[in-house]
């Protein structure tokens, strides 16, 4: 074993304190069941983590400084994930889902506690309302958690809503309808401003399913307007995310169909607007990689929703139906990050996925995982070589260094940074070993059912 590996794992990891783990197993916290599993697994994740340290160091990179930059990555959970998803189909709940706000803030801190990479929640409004601002902050604090961003509803309407979303909202021929999404849309800030949140997430479901039903230029125009509206109430730290889809739940138009489009409004508006990016929202085989790699050159990427698809906005599980095109995505994101010629604001993240068919906190921890290891495998690119290769226009050679990154297997890296951070080496484990689940079950009833859902 490498000095560095014996080193970590000494002195962190003291056997005393193991036996005392096992002794006293059906009592322990959470906490201490991941260091007692982190000590079963030690020798395995020794092995692995030597194997790749010792390639990547004759490579001269820096394993640490690669860690520490995993070790930095964080990435929102929103709290319309935490409960069973569906389709208009059915949906199938699995028992222990969180019935209020607090519950889902717990959920998540018990990701970020095996994870040490989800400190952050995303609000879902009207669906998680917080009522009671004060307690919530103290919980939060408590768990090392934040809010960072909340998301605004007119794609729906609500029970007690006077006027009706049918036709749009932001978009709708309606003065009165676009002044209550407005409305809507400032609430939604201000809620956030009790919970020092400094994002506002917009996603509008407004367009058309039939030609002639809706004029182009002046559902633009009045969409523009009424974000302005909203954008003149944002507090100066504040930014809006306008988020663009090509199509659903209108199929013949929507008003924000593409980047460019949520590109014009952001100019539109002022540097508080920025590009949201969904992996999702995009239509099949769209080069989403050159998207990303032309909004953060604008510097106008502000923020990423992470999930899988198929055949469009499926909400899987993030890396997979698609790594190899998430691993592109992640290469134009870092190069950009690492190019100090690119003025791009900080990136929010967020995983914004649907759960029909897995448990969805193992889901989370899966996409959670695949997002870092992808990451990983992004901030091991020579950047140097593939700036020369395409320099020279040597097109096998930039292909050859993107596919040998590609096939390195990172896992054991972002292992060793959740290990160094406190966090599970195999999270899914803790979580499946803790029977987490069932005492949710126990704890919470069989047909408990999350808010929002």
């Amino acid at each position: 074993m490498c000095s560095f590996v014996s080193f970590v794992f000494q002195k962190n990891h003291p056997t005393d304190f193991y036996n005392f783990c096992v002794l006293n197993k059906k009592t322990m916290s959470i906490s201490d069941q991941i260091q007692s599993f982190n000590h079963e697994k030690q020798t395995a994740h020794a092995f692995h983590f030597q194997y790749i340290a010792e390639i990547l160091t004759q490579k001269g990179i820096d394993i640490q400084a690669v860690i520490e930059k995993i070790k930095a990555f964080q990435v929102a959970i929103p709290s319309w994930a935490l409960g069973t998803g569906g389709t208009r189909f059915g949906r199938f709940p699995g028992g222990g889902e969180p019935r209020s706000l607090e519950e889902k803030i717990a959920d998540v801190g018990l990701l970020h506690q095996l994870t040490q990479s989800a400190n952050s929640i995303s609000l879902h409004i009207p669906w998680d309302i917080p009522r009671n601002p004060a307690a919530l902050k103290n919980q939060l604090k408590s768990l090392g958690l934040t809010i960072d961003s909340v998301n605004s509803n007119t794609f729906q309407d609500q029970p007690d809503q006077p006027l009706s979303y049918k036709f749009g909202s932001l978009a709708h021929s309606a003065a009165a309808v676009r002044q209550q999404a407005i409305d809507h849309n400032i609430a939604c800030i201000e809620h956030g401003k009790a919970l020092d949140a400094t994002v506002l997430t917009v996603w509008l479901a407004d367009g058309s399913n039939f030609p002639g039903q809706q004029h182009f230029r002046r559902a633009w125009q009045r969409t523009a307007d009424a974000l302005g509206d909203i954008y003149q109430r944002l507090p100066a730290n504040w930014t809006m995310l306008i988020e663009y889809k090509p199509y659903e739940p209108n199929f013949y138009a929507m008003v924000i169909p593409d980047w460019g489009t949520s590109w014009s409004l952001c100019q539109h508006l002022g540097q508080k607007a920025q590009v949201l990016v969904d992996l999702g929202h995009h239509l099949p085989n769209t080069n989403i990689e050159q998207i990303v790699a032309r909004l953060m050159h604008f510097g106008r990427l502000g923020g990423f929703h992470f999930n899988g698809s198929m055949y469009g906005d499926d909400d899987l599980t993030t890396g997979s139906i698609k790594p190899y095109q998430f691993f592109l995505i992640f290469n134009e994101l870092v190069d950009a990050m690492d190019d100090p010629a690119v003025k791009n604001p900080p990136l929010a993240w967020m995983i914004d996925a649907s759960h029909n068919s897995k448990d969805p906190l193992e889901d989370l921890l899966q996409s959670v995982q695949n997002i870092l290891t992808t990451y990983a495998k992004a901030l091991l690119v020579d950047r140097k070589a593939l700036a020369e290769a395409q320099e020279n226009n040597d097109v096998v050679a930039a292909e050859e260094l993107l596919r040998a990154v590609f096939a390195t297997d990172t896992r054991a890296l972002v292992a060793e940074a959740a290990r160094q951070a406190g966090g599970a080496i195999d999270p899914i484990g803790v979580f499946r070993n803790a029977k987490i689940r069932e005492k949710l079950i126990q704890e919470r009833g069989l047909n408990s059912v999350a808010t929002g859902l």
